[in-house]
């Protein structure tokens, strides 16, 4: 997992105790009402959503379209604010022990040039799922109540 020289300057200071942080996540949905999901490398055995931190001076939005871009090499576009989310679905611990409880911005949007490929930095794995196939698919706890919240899976 990359992360910011801001994010580093402060983990040096507070180690790896849970901090809060903004966040973004992508619903990327094509023509045919599919929805892309992705494995992060830091745990391959879940699916996930296209997203990561918001940056200092950077937009919610702007973040979707550079962690899309960064992560699954495409221009997305028509972005589309779809919820705020938080709590304890939401909190993270990755394998070097560093705690985060994101707030997320959950944008949905469509590719609009590119074609989605890992860039086996963050992501080693992507494909795209219909709606009837997320039921069955092992998601990671935060997307499994992020496409909850935003009703693209029942509850």
């Amino acid at each position: 997992m990359a992360i910011s020289a801001h994010l580093a300057r402060l983990r040096a200071v507070i180690g790896p105790q849970l901090i809060q942080l903004p966040s973004v996540s992508v619903i990327l949905v094509d023509d045919q009402a599919r929805l892309l999901l992705v494995r992060h490398t830091g745990s391959p055995d879940r699916w996930g959503m296209p997203g990561g931190a918001v940056e200092i001076g950077e937009s919610p939005a702007q973040a979707a379209v550079r962690e899309v871009r960064e992560e699954i090499g495409v221009q997305i576009g028509g972005l589309r604010l779809l919820d705020v989310l938080g709590g304890a679905d939401y909190e993270v611990t990755y394998s070097n022990g560093d705690q985060v409880a994101y707030v997320t911005a959950v944008y949905e949007a469509a590719i609009v040039d590119g074609t989605p490929a890992e860039d086996q930095d963050e992501i080693c794995e992507l494909d795209w799922f219909t709606p009837a196939q997320l039921r069955d698919v092992a998601l990671n706890r935060f997307t499994r109540a992020l496409l909850e919240a935003t009703g693209h899976l029942a509850s």
